[in-house]
């Protein structure tokens, strides 16, 4: 049949160059399932509010059952966007008569705002699910190495001792909030535009809180024009994958860095590494790696995202057809990203014994000596780090000798005359001991790190229910929609 948006007010046909450069329907294929479900919805609202027959209706959503059971690949991929491809379909299938009633008081500038926002609410789910067993997998292995010492650092030089669970409980925290601003966005994408036409509404008597509620929405997006032409929840949702990934390329970093030679002290399990196609010793860290990259992606992502939105007047243009596919691309890339990086995390060897051996090296307890110092003899801290760091020049193990000898020349005193002895010295240079002393709230005293990781899987506890919740209000509001729909169906 004829095309049938173009046949009215147009005369001629786009040639194939101008509608591959119009054309959505490569990336349409993310909202096809949201397109059919806003159709039953709103199919459903028009027979509920008598605006079309009964029979209609019925007609209408078996020819949609049919078109989902199908699948995309049997739609005309020449159309302009799914949408119209969908909608001609169905009219091949029940007549015009019947199928071109299901676009009574609607515009394609609400159904594919409602379609986004539905696809991407699925989406945020499960990204969220999959970034609940990365931090559940961080808390894991944080909790198997409370006692493994290691080094930390700060501008990548030897800092202070500190534990591997210390260092893996930070990248969960920092993920932890990631996952609040999915969460987040979440309550701001879940918001139905659905009624609001074109831009200024309808005439027909439409029920947007029952399209709504079919659909599972927590609300309306209230204004006609701004539920067409908005689209700062892409924006907010990139920004925060942008966020997730950048914090997901700091742990890919230092996993290809704890990798080499020098550091030694992990191994990725095989399946996440490559080897050399000349150098048959080399195992790369290539999917770290890999990671690291695609960074870029998610990041280019958000950038192209705002320019495309940037200065559009409203309400609808077509400029925002270019948008949404950078929310894909940031959500396809950020979602594999969290896989692999729970994947790397969870089968890696941990050298303890490499990690142990340069937790001092560096003179990484340098600052629990300085505060000995302070403790003991009662001179400023300024002083301390003054002596401290005069003895960092040296190469030779540090003794109390070679303290009051400092000491004497910056101080004029000996500090074994003020209570300092090389027992002190040596349990202030001992990174156990520097560990143990670190009991405040957030350090990387043992005792501290249980306390931690008990309270954190406490809140995973919480974060999986919310999870859980979301996720059945969703699935219960399509599946009655689902059942509903085969129930019309069958008196068609």
């Amino acid at each position: 049949m004829s095309n049938i948006l173009r046949r009215g007010r147009l005369a001629s046909t786009p040639d194939e160059d101008i509608m591959e450069f119009t054309s959505s329907m490569k990336s349409d294929k993310w909202i096809f399932d949201a397109d059919i479900m806003v159709d039953f919805a709103h199919t459903i609202m028009l027979k509920e509010q008598g605006i079309i027959k009964e029979q209609d209706c019925f007609s209408i959503l078996k020819g949609l059952l049919r078109i989902r059971e199908e699948g995309i690949e049997k739609l005309d991929h020449t159309y302009e966007d799914i949408h119209i491809s969908l909608e001609s379909r169905l009219i091949d299938m029940v007549g015009e008569d019947v199928g071109g009633r299901m676009h009574s008081g609607r515009s394609r500038n609400d159904e594919v705002a409602t379609c986004i926002r539905l696809t991407l609410r699925e989406e945020l789910l499960a990204i969220m699910e999959e970034l609940y067993l990365l931090r559940r997998t961080l808390c894991s292995v944080a909790a198997e190495n409370i006692e493994t010492l290691m080094p930390g650092f700060t501008h990548l030089q030897h800092a202070q001792p500190t534990t591997l669970a210390h260092h893996l409980i930070a990248h969960m925290d920092a993920l932890g909030r990631d996952s609040e601003r999915l969460k987040n966005a979440y309550s701001r994408v879940n918001l139905c535009p659905l009624g609001a036409a074109a831009f200024a509404s309808t005439g027909f008597n439409i029920n947007r809180e029952r399209t709504r509620q079919l659909l599972g929405f927590d609300d309306l997006v209230e204004n006609s024009m701004d539920a067409v032409s908005s689209r700062d929840f892409l924006i907010e949702c990139t920004a925060v994958l942008t966020n997730l990934i950048i914090n997901l390329s700091k742990m890919a970093e230092e996993l290809v860095i704890w990798s080499t030679s020098e550091f030694a002290f992990i191994e990725l399990d095989d399946r996440y590494a490559s080897t050399s196609s000349i150098m048959p010793q080399k195992k790369n860290p290539d999917t770290a790696e890999l990671l690291r990259g695609k960074s870029g992606i998610v990041i280019g992502s958000l950038m192209a995202l705002v320019t495309t939105c940037k200065a559009l007047p409203l309400s609808y243009n077509r400029d925002l057809q270019e948008a949404t596919p950078n929310m894909w691309k940031a959500l396809e890339t950020t979602r594999s990203s969290v896989r692999m990086m729970e994947g790397m995390i969870k089968t890696m060897k941990v050298n303890k014994e490499a990690m142990a051996s340069k937790s001092i090296m560096g003179f990484t307890t340098a600052t629990e000596l300085a505060d000995t110092l302070v403790r003991v003899t009662g001179i400023p801290f300024r002083t301390a780090h003054q002596i401290v760091g005069v003895l960092a020049r040296g190469e030779e193990e540090i003794h109390l000798q070679q303290i009051d000898a400092v000491a004497d020349k910056v101080l004029g005193i000996k500090l074994s005359t003020k209570g300092l002895t090389e027992e002190m010295v040596c349990e202030a240079l001992d990174p156990i001991s520097n560990i143990k002393k670190r009991k405040v709230i957030g350090g990387p005293a043992f005792e501290e790190m249980e306390k931690a990781i008990i309270r954190r899987k406490e809140t995973m506890k919480h974060a999986e229910e919310e999870i859980r919740v979301l996720k059945k209000s969703s699935d219960t509001s399509l599946n009655a929609l689902v059942e509903l729909v085969k129930q019309y169906s069958t008196k068609a």
